[in-house]
Order: C-alpha cells, then sequence, then structure tokens
C-alpha cells in the first residue's frame, strides 16, 4: 500500500496549475499526486521520476505522462533529453520513505519488523546499511548518527554497534535493535531507533546530497513564474529546502545587488511552512512532521 499523498490541496494549490503547462513530480512513488495533477491538465505534460524499482509498476498508461526510472538528482538532465531543453511550469518533491517502502519488511526501513539491513531506495546503490554499520570505523558511525540521527550519545551508540559486531556481523533491523538496546531511554525507544535507522537511511542513499543537487537544478529548470513545491519530514532536509529557497545555496548565505536587494532565483511564496491539519494527521499519522514550502521562480 503506498500512503496517502500528504497535504495533497495545499500541494496542488502551489503549483498553481496551468492545464497546457509542463510539471514534474520528482517522487512519484504511488502516484497520488501525479494522479492529481494529471487530472488538471488538458494539452500539458507530466514528467515522473521514482528510483524505487517497485514504483515503476505504479505508472500511468497516459500520453500526457512519462515516467522516468531515476534518482532526482539527475533532474537537469532528464528533463532536458525528454523536454527537447525547454523549461517547465512546476515541479514538485514529497520527500523521504513512502508507506509502502516502510511496510515492506525487506527493504529494513522500519523498526517495526525483522528485515535485511538494507535500506537502500533503489537496488542500484552501493552498499546497504548492514555495509555501514558492519565497516565503517567509530568516527565515521558516530559523524552519521549526529549529523544525520542528530542523536545525543552518539559515540556511545558507536561503541555499541562496533562492540556488537565483533561478536557477529550485524545483518538484520532485530540485531541492530539488540546491539543498541541499553541506550534506549525507557519511553523514548522508539524515538532514538527512529533516529539511528534515519541517520543510516540518509547515509546509504546519500539522501541530503541528492536533494542539494536537485534543489541547485530547479533555477535552471524552471521558467519565469514557475512554482517549486516541496514537503520534507526532518529539519534537515527543511533546513536544505528553506535555504535554497531563500538564498539560491545550500548554506543559506545571502548575496546582494549594488543597491543591497537580495539575489535569489524565487519570491519566497510561504514565509512559514505549511503544516497539515489536526484532522489530516489523525487520519494519516505519516503526515506529522511534514512541513510545505513553496517558492516562484523570479
Amino acid at each position: 500500500m503506498y500512503h496517502n499523498p500528504v497535504m495533497l490541496n495545499e500541494c496542488l494549490e502551489g503549483l498553481n496549475i496551468n492545464p497546457e503547462g509542463i510539471y514534474a513530480d520528482v517522487t512519484f512513488g504511488g502516484g497520488g499526486h501525479s494522479r492529481a495533477i494529471l487530472e488538471r491538465l488538458t494539452t500539458g505534460h507530466l514528467y515522473a521520476f521514482d528510483q524505487d524499482e517497485d514504483a515503476a509498476a505504479n505508472a500511468f498508461d497516459d500520453e500526457r505522462f512519462t515516467f522516468i526510472p531515476q534518482n532526482f538528482k539527475y533532474f537537469k538532465n532528464f528533463i532536458q533529453l525528454y523536454n527537447g531543453g525547454r523549461q517547465i511550469d512546476g515541479v514538485i518533491a514529497d520527500l523521504g520513505v513512502s508507506s509502502h517502502q516502510f511496510d515492506t519488511p525487506e527493504k529494513g526501513f522500519s523498526t517495526r519488523f525483522d528485515g535485511p539491513l538494507d535500506m537502500r531506495m533503489s537496488q542500484m546503490t552501493p552498499n546497504d546499511a548492514a555495509t555501514v554499520v558492519n565497516t565503517y570505523d567509530h568516527a565515521d558511525l558516530t559523524r552519521i548518527l549526529r549529523l544525520y540521527g542528530e542523536m545525543q550519545q552518539p559515540q556511545l551508540i558507536a561503541s555499541d554497534i562496533i562492540l556488537a559486531r565483533e561478536a557477529e556481523p550485524i545483518e538484520t533491523t532485530e540485531q541492530l535493535k539488540a546491539a543498541v538496546q541499553r541506550r534506549l531511554p525507557r519511553g523514548k525507544e522508539n524515538k532514538v531507533l527512529a533516529q539511528l535507522f534515519q541517520a543510516l537511511r540518509i547515509e546509504v542513499n546519500q539522501e541530503l546530497e541528492a536533494l542539494s543537487a536537485f534543489l541547485m537544478q530547479c533555477p535552471e529548470v524552471l521558467k519565469p513564474g514557475g512554482r517549486l513545491v516541496v514537503m520534507s519530514y526532518h529539519s534537515l532536509e527543511d533546513r536544505l529546502v528553506k535555504n535554497f529557497m531563500k538564498t539560491g545555496n545550500a548554506e543559506g548565505k545571502e548575496e546582494k545587488d549594488f543597491y543591497g536587494n537580495l539575489l535569489t532565483p524565487y519570491h519566497i511564496i510561504t514565509r512559514k511552512p505549511v503544516v497539515p491539519s489536526d484532522e489530516e494527521t489523525e487520519n494519516n499519522p505519516r503526515a506529522r512532521s511534514a512541513k510545505l514550502r513553496i517558492a516562484e521562480r523570479k
């Protein structure tokens, strides 16, 4: 089961769809956002990207639709290839892991199931989570747990992982959970495990590097007045999106012209991120941490 698209109406409103326009959904997944965009197109076209091999089965048989089985870090190249070098009217990215990926034990994304320590969003990715857990040294493990998991005691958890793997390789999610069991504060076990799994997943898939590459390419791909709509689920992603929309770079470094005007490719449509309603988070727990930001190409 692929997830219900989060804040669907807000996303569609953010895209400000022209029925004859060209759009891209760079995180196709189950096709929820794409389906809704297609319903609003007449002679327009939608390009959809997804690196997960399972997503291809959800592609639509529609002459206004093209599925591109690629990571969105290659966004510009493939849009130029398929769209004849022309700029497009809007792009949407719903970041993070789909419910389908979380609910498939063999992918190893979820703390709820025992499964192989995989966590690759595409089987083409060279290293899985087991490789990270069993081969990274203490310094590198500590670094990714602190940076990507924003964990309180990264060095202690890294030590426990190394201790456990010396006894036997850590190859399953349950083995990993057992290795760090004594570091899980009572009542916060799930939160700490979620941070650990998030850190490994981001490292395995190089998610922040891919997101930065994608965001860097958007100003060239979008036509003036084109919309960038991005939904993120944790602060690391949201910070990158906010910085790129505000300043055009990952660091959020402001550059100004001779007259003191901020040099940025975008007008910000959402001063503060849009968050889901209480009703939506009740019906769809995945929406809880979602933040939606929208910008328009100058």
